[in-house]
């Protein structure tokens, strides 16, 4: 219900990962709320948002520019797209890594329409040439384009009519304080809660035409990682295990044996996390071990390890980095069902100073 388009990202290859493919992309245009009062969840960034734009609107004006942060699927272009909505306006949709020279960004700017909104996706990933360029399109609605090279290049100034920018981003602390600075308005994404999962999988359901019962759409939202787009693409799998192998209704049963199939637990692990997790418990012990060789002990990349199955095992308290290596936690020996080595129960793989 509530994610984001990805507009350059390759397919993901896990069914828990948050990057969209196109299968999502098609699905999520025909699932995506049209108006703010049907986007669920991120109750303060919407009762906030919701102050700026009616307020926008009151004045005649266009709205203030508006910076979303947050974990990938969590609504970033659907708040996007309801702020154009709202405010009456079409909507540009473009991406950081797609504007890789300032002039990419003058093209576009120069063509956009009064009020209309700007989605810049993946902000931090803009050139540095571009960005500056935008500093001075947020501020003055005004950009210099330089004509010519060398000594006999002049700048051309080039009014802008007034607009709105949304920029969307996965890591804001890569953005520079003085791009950060120029929004009006920033908001920062939160992971759902189960409940407000239930109320994402109940709608996406209905508008799927999926019969689905409570404790179905519970146990969905319990394997979702905190994540709309993750729990409609469960939806959608378990939809398809319900028409093939059951009566196409999805019951708390049908949805935990569908899930069964495509090996994701009830805490939303899959086959890459359990084997991280198995290969730091069984192999060494709980750790301390170290990145590289907690990676080949599993077959994967340093950076897949990393980047990958390391963020949700941190989150969910299994997993902890230390300087010393990665560290199983007591809720990650309880999760597989193992019993820790002593020395790991008394210290996480650290002896006492008597050595007992």
């Amino acid at each position: 219900m509530n994610w984001d388009d990805t507009t350059d990202t390759p397919a993901p290859e896990r069914l828990v990962g948050a990057s969209a493919d196109r299968e999502d992309q098609a699905v999520e245009a025909a699932l995506r709320p049209k108006e703010l009062g049907e986007f669920i969840g991120q109750e303060k960034v919407r009762e906030q948002l919701d102050l700026v734009l009616r307020a926008a609107r009151a004045r005649g004006a266009t709205a203030d520019h508006v910076l979303l942060s947050g974990a990938p699927g969590l609504g970033k272009t659907t708040l996007s797209m309801i702020i154009a909505a709202e405010m009456g306006a079409p909507i540009r949709i473009t991406s950081g890594p797609a504007i890789q020279h300032a002039g990419d960004l003058a093209a576009i700017l120069s063509s956009l329409q009064e009020g209309e909104v700007l989605f810049l996706d993946e902000i931090h990933r803009m050139s540095r040439p571009a960005e500056e360029m935008l500093y001075m399109a947020m501020e003055d609605f005004r950009v210099d384009v330089v004509v010519g090279k060398g000594p006999g290049a002049t700048a051309i100034p080039l009014e802008l009519p007034p607009f709105t920018l949304v920029g969307a981003t996965t890591r804001a602390g890569l953005l520079p304080p003085p791009l950060r600075d120029r929004f009006g308005f920033t908001a920062h994404m939160e992971f759902y809660e189960p409940h407000e999962l239930e109320r994402v999988v109940h709608r996406s359901a209905h508008l799927l035409d999926v019969r689905i019962e409570p404790d179905g759409a519970a146990e969905i939202a319990g394997r979702s990682r905190g994540t709309p787009r993750i729990a409609n693409r469960l939806l959608r799998r378990v939809r398809d295990y319900a028409q093939v192998k059951a009566d196409g209704v999805i019951t708390r049963e049908v949805a935990a044996a569908a899930l069964a199939v495509y090996e994701v637990d009830t805490r939303g692990l899959d086959r890459l996390d359990r084997a991280v997790l198995q290969a730091l418990l069984k192999l060494f012990g709980g750790g301390p071990v170290g990145l590289s060789t907690l990676a080949v002990a599993v077959g994967e990349e340093r950076e897949t390890v990393e980047e990958v199955a390391e963020p949700f095992l941190v989150r969910e308290g299994l997993l902890a980095r230390t300087p010393r290596g990665r560290v199983a936690t007591p809720a990650a020996w309880a999760h597989l069902g193992l019993t820790p080595p002593r020395s790991s129960a008394a210290g996480n793989g650290q002896q006492d100073l008597f050595g007992t």
